[in-house]
């Protein structure tokens, strides 16, 4: 059996929040390592002070990212001194893979640190966006690791090294698949991300109104965007109940349909067997440029997964109330409902991957490399 070493150090970097909880899953599971780096309250709960807030971060699309450029720039500056002065074991890099390349290329350029790894969790979308982009990616990392195993053989084909460990979302959801709710309610989420949040939330917003008052109304936040969704629906007519991040997983068991920014969330959603509604409004420049370049008939992960159409996606100027409101009313049909239920539970065999953690499977791994 290999010796871990101890003392251990790890840079762990999360840029959203679906990074940040699987972040705080891989820090329990290594409770002897000490974690410095950036990320949200999930792992400021399991003991990391953040170098800096990583709402700073969670920012996407081309021309958003664009006009964060100063902020991002000196981020990725002061996060190249802060790993070249701690002198880690590992550097790992959890999504957000724009800033994570930055950074890495960064310090390797700045500084030979010849006892560091760098290793990225969560597979860049090469598939969709040119599978020539996963050799940037073998040139600057050392490990991979992946969700799924259709994903390896794009880096693999480059020579850096891929294990695929499941998709962490799946952890712990089952239980939550029996608890619905007898009443109508329908669960928005706006995002995580607060430029999605100030697109989705007039939408929605109209969505209600056109509704009435004939279901219940609830949205979920996350700590980026509490307090913007708070501050602007209190404006509104009809008030949806507002919950906190904590609360979420209970209000979907619970929800008739949910209408939902594109993004891990509708994978759990998927694996909670809750009908729902993707939407997404990008600003023109980014939607424009998506249009050329992603090579993906659909957004949702569920849909690319079982290559159909189960979550019906409307994108950019089919993200508006009347569609939504059409595919409510579709949804109301016990027919329509159960096939995209049964659709949903088809695809449960492609979330998991052995009957161990995904963060236990990455901890452990990494652990062994060092």
């Amino acid at each position: 059996m290999k010796t871990i070493k101890k003392n251990v150090k790890i840079f762990i970097i999360a840029g959203e929040v679906s990074g940040d909880v699987l972040g705080a899953k891989i820090m329990r599971e290594m409770p002897d390592v000490k974690f410095v780096g950036i990320g949200g309250q999930n792992m400021i709960n399991a003991g990391l002070k953040t170098l800096f807030p990583m709402s700073d971060l969670s920012v996407m699309g081309i021309s958003e990212v664009l006009a964060h450029a100063r902020t991002l720039s000196k981020r990725i500056k002061q996060t190249i001194l802060a790993i070249i002065h701690e002198q880690p074991d590992v550097v790992l890099t959890i999504d957000s893979p724009g800033f994570a390349k930055s950074v890495v290329a960064g310090v390797r350029k700045k500084c030979k640190l010849q006892n560091t790894k760098f290793y990225h969790v969560v597979a860049p979308q090469v598939w969709a966006w040119g599978a020539k982009r996963a050799g940037k990616y073998a040139k600057i990392f050392d490990r991979l690791y992946a969700f799924f195993d259709f994903e390896r053989p794009y880096f693999e084909k480059y020579g850096l090294t891929t294990v695929s460990v499941g998709h962490p979302i799946a952890d712990g959801l089952d239980k939550y698949k029996t608890n619905k709710s007898n009443e109508k309610i329908i669960t928005f989420v706006p995002g995580s991300r607060i430029n999605e949040v100030k697109k989705l939330l007039p939408i929605f917003h109209k969505t209600i109104d056109l509704l009435g008052d004939k279901y219940k109304y609830v949205i979920p936040t996350v700590e980026t965007t509490d307090a913007y969704v708070r501050e602007h629906v209190a404006a509104w007519g009809l008030q949806p109940k507002i919950v906190s991040a904590t609360d979420r997983y209970n209000v979907y068991a619970n929800s008739y349909i949910a209408v939902v920014a594109s993004g891990t969330v509708s994978a759990e959603l998927a694996i909670m067997h809750i009908p729902t509604i993707v939407v997404y409004k990008m600003n023109p420049l980014t939607s424009v440029l998506a249009k050329i370049l992603v090579r993906v008939k659909w957004v949702s992960l569920v849909n690319i997964l079982m290559n159909k159409t189960i979550f019906p996606e409307l994108l950019g100027k089919r993200a508006n109330p009347q569609l939504i409101i059409h595919w409510i009313e579709k949804l109301n049909s016990s027919t329509v409902r159960n096939r995209m239920i049964n659709e949903l539970k088809r695809a449960d065999s492609k979330w998991v991957k052995t009957k161990t953690k995904p963060a236990r499977l990455i901890a452990t791994d990494i652990l062994n490399q060092i």
